[in-house]
C-alpha cells in the first residue's frame, strides 16, 4: 500500500472535476439547475426513476401488486436519466428535494401526494393496499426492523463497497477491502437469517424481501457490480437460494427492465405507461422517434 496521506484542509472547497463516474452529477448544494416540469400520465400513479437498485424496489412492488390483482395500482414509470442532470429539474426538486430517485406522486388524493426515499414508497404502498405486509401483526416490528435495515445498511454496498470497487477513478486498497468487508459482513446477516426462513420475515414474501432483493439480491446473483465472484457469493448459500426465487418471479422481472436505459436492449424499457410495453418494447419506439 502506497503512502498517500491525504491532509485535510482547514476549511473543504469543492473541486468539481474531481475524477469518477459520476463527478459531473455530484455537487455540494442543493435545489434545481433548470426549469423543466415532469410529465403526467393518466394512471394513478406517477413514477419518476431510474432502474437503480432503489428504483427497482418501487417498479418491482408496482407490478407485483398488479400482479397480484390490485388494478388501482396501475402506473406511469418515466425515465429520470441521472447522468444527464434530470434530477435536478425544477420539476423533480418540487417532488423529491433531495434530488434522488426514486419519486413518487400518488394522484389517487387531492392534491396528489409526492413520496420521495424507495423504502417510504414501498411502505406507503404496502399500506394503502394492505399488500406484502405481514398477516400477523404481531410481525409488523420485524418487518420494519429489516425495511429500516435495508435502507441504513445500503449505502456502504453502494456508496461504499460499490464506488471504490466499480467506479473510483483509482483503485484504492484502504478503501476496497474496508467497505468488502462490511459488504460481507452483511451478506452473512442475511445469510444467517435465512437459514430457517424461506423470506426475510418467515414465510410471507413481504415488501423487505423487495427492498433488499434490489439490493443484495441482485448482488449475489452477479447483476450488480459484477462482484459475485469478488464477494464469493455462492458461499452465501440460503441468501443463494432466497435470491433465485425472488429473481424468478415474473413481477420481479418486469419490474428490473422499467426505467431500465442500459444492458442489453431486451432487458430495457426505458418508460411504462402499460401493460402491453413489455410486449411492444417502449424504448424502440423512443429510438424510432430520435
Amino acid at each position: 500500500m502506497t503512502d498517500n496521506t491525504y491532509v485535510p484542509p482547514k476549511v473543504w472547497t469543492w473541486e468539481q472535476q474531481n475524477g469518477g463516474e459520476f463527478a459531473s452529477i455530484n455537487r455540494p448544494i442543493a435545489g434545481a439547475t433548470h426549469d423543466k416540469e415532469l410529465s403526467v400520465g393518466e394512471h394513478p400513479f406517477q413514477l419518476y426513476s431510474l432502474a437503480t437498485p432503489n428504483g427497482v424496489k418501487v417498479t418491482v412492488m408496482l407490478e407485483e401488486l398488479l400482479a397480484a390483482g390490485h388494478t388501482g395500482a396501475e402506473y406511469d414509470a418515466w425515465l429520470v436519466n441521472i447522468m444527464e442532470g434530470d434530477q435536478f429539474s425544477s420539476g423533480f426538486v418540487d417532488v423529491n428535494p433531495n434530488s434522488k430517485i426514486p419519486a413518487l406522486m400518488d394522484h389517487t388524493t387531492t392534491p396528489p401526494t409526492r413520496i420521495f426515499e424507495s423504502g417510504a414508497i414501498l411502505l406507503h404502498l404496502a399500506e394503502k393496499f394492505d399488500a406484502f405486509l405481514p398477516k400477523d401483526p404481531a410481525k409488523r416490528p420485524e418487518l420494519l426492523s429489516w425495511l429500516f435495515w435495508q435502507m441504513g445498511s445500503a449505502p456502504y454496498l453502494g456508496g461504499g463497497f460499490g464506488h471504490f470497487y466499480a467506479y473510483a477513478p483509482e483503485k484504492w486498497q484502504y478503501p476496497i477491502d474496508r467497505f468488502t468487508m462490511e459488504a460481507k459482513r452483511q451478506l452473512d446477516v442475511l445469510d444467517r437469517q435465512l437459514a430457517n426462513n424461506r423470506f426475510i420475515i418467515g414465510d410471507e414474501y413481504t415488501i423487505a424481501d423487495i427492498a433488499i432483493w434490489s439490493w443484495y439480491g441482485q448482488v449475489v446473483l452477479g447483476t450488480l457490480y459484477s462482484a459475485a465472484e469478488f464477494l464469493d457469493a455462492e458461499s452465501y448459500k440460503n441468501l443463494q437460494r432466497w435470491a433465485k426465487e425472488i429473481a424468478d418471479r415474473p413481477a420481479v422481472k418486469r419490474g428490473r427492465m422499467v426505467n431500465r436505459a442500459f444492458g442489453e436492449l431486451e432487458t430495457q424499457l426505458h418508460e411504462r405507461h402499460a401493460a402491453s410495453d413489455f410486449e411492444t418494447k417502449t424504448q424502440d419506439k423512443l429510438q424510432a422517434a430520435e
